[in-house]
Parts: C-alpha cells; sequence; structure tokens
C-alpha cells in the first residue's frame, strides 16, 4: 500500500493482523485522517505517519511490517511482541533485502546458503529451536520479537520497544482472578473479529476448551451461527495410544465432552502414516530448516484440511508457557540441569557429529554460552521469593526460546496452506500480568497453570478443569516409525548422501537398528522421541538436498 502527501510518499509491506484497529480509527479520525476501506493495512500505515516509529507502542497484535518513508529517506521495520509474525533480513551491498521467509532472501542476487560452525551448532544443538534474531544460515539473520530497525544513510540501527517487566505483585488474590478473566475474555473477543470464516481448534484440554468456551459464547451473545471446532487425529490412534508421563490420556473422550456442553459444530480430521511421512518435506520448506518432524507435518496437514472451511482460527497456544505449565517447571531433574530443560541429551547430540566435524564443532560450549546470555536478561526483585526467583528464571526461557519455537511451527505451518491461526494467550498484556503473579499463586494447588484451572472452574466441566496436562497429539501407529525408518535406511544406503559430510554415519545406523532407542531421551521436549528423531535426520538430509549450503568451518 502507498500512502502519498506533498511532504512525502509512504509505502508499507505489511505480514500479520492488529487487534486494535478500531481505537486506532478513531484516534486518527480525530486528528483528521481519512480512509478508503476498513483494512488493518491501511490504519497501521496511517498510524505510522501520525506516531512515527512509535507506532509500535501502539499496536496490539501479531505483525511484521516494513515502511519506506520517503521523506526521512529511511525504511522502518517492526515485528509483533512476541514474535508470531516472522521477519528475516540480510545486507548486501550497502543494501538491505528482508522477507517473511529466508528463501525469498536468496532471490536477491549475491546472497549465499551458507553453513557455518555456528550454523551447525544451531542446527544440531539447539535445533529445532534457534537463538532468536539468528537463523542456520550465515549472515542472515531475524529481527527479533519486540524489536524494531531503521535503515537508512548511516546504517542499520535496531532496538527493543517492549520486554517483560518484573514488579511486586500487589493484587489481592480476588483481584489477581477477576484481571486474568478480564484480560484473557479481551484477548480472545478481539480476535474473534473477521470477515473471514473462523473456528477454534479444540482438543478437550484446558487451554483449547477456554478458547472454545468463550468464543462459543460470543457467538450466542451475537446471535451468529454455532462456532465450528476441529480437532486432530490419526488413523488407529486410539487403538495404539500408549499412556505416559508426558501424555497420559488421549483427546478424544474431552472433546466429545466439550462439544456436548457448547453444542459446538465440530469436525474431526483424521490424518494416516502415508500422509505425515511424505510432507516432511514440505514442512521442512515451510521452515526453511529441519523442524519438529511429524509434530510439523501433521499440523501442516490439519490446517490444509481446515482450510477448505476456514480462513481463521484461535488455538489454546502460549498457556503452558505464560501460565507454567509444563512437566520442567516441577521437575527437580530439569530445573537442576544448568541447560535449556526441553534439549537436555547435549553429549548424544554432540556424538552424532561426523568426528571431523565435531573436532571444529563444540556444542556444548556454544548451548552453554546462549543459555547464560539468555539468563543474564532476567530482572529478579529482591522482593522475590527464592520459588519465585528460580521460577522467573525457568519462564523466560521457556517463554523466549520454547514458545518462540512453537510459535514459528504454528504459523510457517498455517501460512504455507494460506490459513492464519491466533494465539489470544500471547497477548502481551496478559503476558505482563501474569509475569508477576507469584509463583504459589500461580501453580495454586501445586497444580500445573493451578491459577487459570481456577478462574475457569465455573465456566468448564470439571473433567476439563482437572485435566492433567497433555501435548499436542502425535501419533501412536507403529506404522508410522516403519516408514520413517524405511526412509532413513534407503538414505543410509546412499553412500552418497549429503548428511554424510556432516553426521556420524555409524550413530545414525545404531539408531536406526534400535528403533530410536539408542538415542535415550527425547531430542526436542516432551514430543520428539525416537521416530521424531529419525524423521529429523530425514529432514536434515531433505534440507541439504534442497537448499545446498556451502560448509565453511
Amino acid at each position: 500500500m502507498i500512502e502519498k502527501y506533498s511532504y512525502g510518499e509512504y509505502v508499507i509491506v505489511y505480514n500479520g493482523q492488529i487487534y486494535n484497529t478500531k481505537e486506532l480509527k478513531e484516534i486518527l479520525i480525530e486528528n483528521n485522517f481519512t480512509f478508503n476501506g476498513h483494512c488493518d493495512t491501511e490504519i497501521l500505515l496511517k498510524s505510522y505517519i501520525y506516531y512515527g516509529n512509535d507506532v509500535v507502542n501502539h499496536l496490539n497484535g501479531i505483525f511484521a511490517f516494513a515502511i519506506w518513508n520517503s521523506r526521512k529517506k529511511e525504511l522502518f521495520m517492526a515485528r509483533d511482541h512476541f514474535g508470531v509474525k516472522p521477519l528475516f533480513y540480510t545486507m548486501k551491498n550497502n543494501s538491505i533485502v528482508f522477507g517473511s521467509e529466508i528463501k525469498t532472501l536468496f532471490e536477491y542476487p549475491g546472497v549465499e546458503k551458507v553453513l557455518d560452525n555456528q550454523g551447525i551448532c544451531e542446527l544440531f544443538g539447539i535445533g529445532p529451536a534457534h537463538t532468536p534474531g539468528t537463523t542456520v544460515f550465515k549472515d542472515i539473520y531475524e529481527l527479533k520479537p519486540a524489536h524494531c530497525a531503521t535503515f537508512n544513510s548511516y546504517g542499520l540501527h535496531i532496538e527493543r520497544y517492549w520486554k517483560l517487566k518484573s514488579e511486586k505483585h500487589t493484587d489481592s488474590f480476588g483481584t489477581t482472578c477477576q484481571k486474568v478473566k478480564f484480560l484473557l475474555n479481551d484477548a480472545i473477543t478481539r480476535q474473534l473479529v473477521s470477515d473471514v470464516p473462523l473456528c477454534t481448534f479444540l482438543s478437550g484440554g484446558l487451554d483449547s476448551s477456554i478458547i472454545t468456551k468463550f468464543a462459543s459464547d460470543y457467538c450466542k451473545d451475537n446471535n451468529l451461527p454455532p462456532l465450528n471446532t476441529y480437532s486432530i487425529d490419526y488413523v488407529d490412534n486410539d487403538k495404539n495410544f500408549v499412556k505416559s508421563d508426558f501424555q497420559p490420556n488421549s483427546d478424544n473422550y474431552y472433546i466429545n465432552l466439550m462439544n456436548k456442553d457448547l453444542h459446538t459444530n465440530h469436525h474431526s480430521i483424521v490424518i494416516d502414516t502415508p500422509e505425515l511421512a511424505e510432507y516432511l518435506e514440505d514442512a521442512m520448506i515451510a521452515r526453511d530448516m529441519p523442524g519438529m518432524a511429524d509434530i510439523d507435518s501433521s499440523l501442516l496437514l490439519f490446517c490444509k484440511n481446515v482450510k477448505k472451511e476456514m480462513t481463521v482460527a484461535l488455538t489454546g497456544e502460549c498457556a503452558d508457557e505464560i501460565f507454567g505449565g509444563y512437566p520442567w517447571f516441577f521437575r527437580e531433574d530439569a530445573l537442576n540441569s544448568s541447560t535449556f530443560p526441553w534439549s537436555i541429551a547435549i553429549d548424544e547430540r554432540q556424538k552424532l557429529l561426523n568426528p571431523s566435524i565435531g573436532k571444529k564443532v563444540n556444542l556444548k560450549s556454544y548451548i552453554d554460552y546462549r543459555y547464560n546470555e539468555s539468563l543474564s536478561e532476567i530482572e529478579i526483585l529482591d522482593s522475590d521469593s527464592l520459588e519465585t526467583a528460580e521460577k522467573r528464571k525457568i519462564s523466560h526461557l521457556t517463554l523466549n526460546w520454547f514458545m518462540q519455537t512453537l510459535l514459528d511451527r504454528s504459523d510457517r505451518m498455517a501460512m504455507y496452506n494460506g490459513f492464519e491461526l491466533r494465539v489470544p494467550f500471547c497477548d502481551y498484556r496478559l503476558a505482563q500480568y501474569v509475569w508477576n503473579i507469584p509463583w504459589e499463586i500461580k501453580a495454586l494447588n501445586g497444580r500445573e497453570k493451578g491459577l487459570l484451572r481456577y478462574i475457569c472452574k465455573d465456566l468448564l466441566p470439571d473433567e476439563i478443569v482437572d485435566r492433567k496436562k497433555s501435548p499436542y497429539p502425535k501419533t501412536h501407529n507403529p506404522s508410522y516409525l516403519a516408514t520413517v525408518k524405511s526412509m532413513l535406511s534407503d538414505i543410509m544406503k546412499d553412500k552418497n548422501a549429503p548428511i554424510n559430510t556432516i553426521l556420524n554415519r555409524d550413530c545414525i545406523l545404531e539408531i536406526l537398528n534400535s528403533d530410536g532407542s539408542a538415542f535415550s531421551r527425547p531430542w526436542f521436549g516432551q514430543l520428539m522421541t525416537g521416530p521424531q528423531l529419525m524423521a529429523y535426520l530425514c529432514q536434515v538430509n531433505m534440507w541439504l538436498e534442497r537448499y545446498q549450503p556451502k560448509i565453511e568451518l
């Protein structure tokens, strides 16, 4: 979009959704701005014209944008508070090249695909996460969440416009509950506004059920048709489900319970093993790097199917990060691991490297550096109890690393299908308020997300409120293990497979022969166990074949 004035021209490229357009438009009209339509792109551009670079402090939404200001001869770029929307850039010949996808940058002449020491550390030490601000490619960067940048004749200047602020929590328990409920309701309600078909994702867990409850009530209060809800399942999953500490029960019973309670129009998308494996490459392309294997490809397929009827979905993503829902908030071994608790198998990761590369690349040193660098950013208050201080540390790591990985996954898999996911729990106002709530209140009654459960006890069935956290549903079908094992075996039979230049062939064969159990701990988080590790290795080979990075060590 272009806006022309006598004093200059403004050009915007924009990806996202602004949720406070109504308030912004009212302010702009009061200040003599006129509008040609109702799109948030126009409101965002004119908000920049009015506020200048300070516009980022007036936005509530998910966004990545760049605005050329011809009067100042300056490019202004910004990314939303938690980095839901991506923005990548590189410098070339005194110019800045930017885009929503890394692959876009490679279309510019002279921008090379290079994998250096840091890139290998990111890929195999941090991956499928990545250090904020970096990518796996040399000299390719991302604008960090909550950051903005100006590029002009003086060069590139980047600054942070927002961060979680540590303050003493002074509200009573009753007031705390009221404010959390208000902020959550406001975030959900704002994100339900849409001029295209909208639905919610419903797993039957606490988080998605809360979103669905508020959304369903909104539809009823505004005389709208019943809310459409969608869930993902896999062929023969109930038959093959195996209970674990991380996944104690399956979803279907609880989904049916919520549908019965709310009378939503529910749809179950059932995915089969061949599709999961087939779309591993698409999922890798969507991220421009190996990702969470079938955890990615399943979401990509899910969004592809939902897109046939819907355009936008609200999800319960990020509640675990904001309210303290993951096992590592409670497990002493994770809290005392002195590393990222979702990725503690550092020695095992190092052994995967080809010995010739392993001599030059020290994954542990790199991980330690990034871990301590991140911890140094945390603001601990003198008034914080030892427990609250410890939980601030783990919360900071979870919000800035683990949540970023899941947000990357959600946005990339959805947008690959032209589909938009919205994450109300990721509202920065809600996150800021909850950040300072003492841990003993956040984990009320010693439960993960105890406070969240408490404030929703009058909104949801007791079985939903009391349900133990269950992660994103993955396939338990043994045919998936057989399929990815066969795929990786075929790769290993090819002596020219590019994966052999980076990884230890003997270690991969050991993983194959043990059905993944030779790598004793999950590769990442709770879900990436043996089958997912093998699928990740397949994605690594796909990535090397497609992108063909030059290796510089």
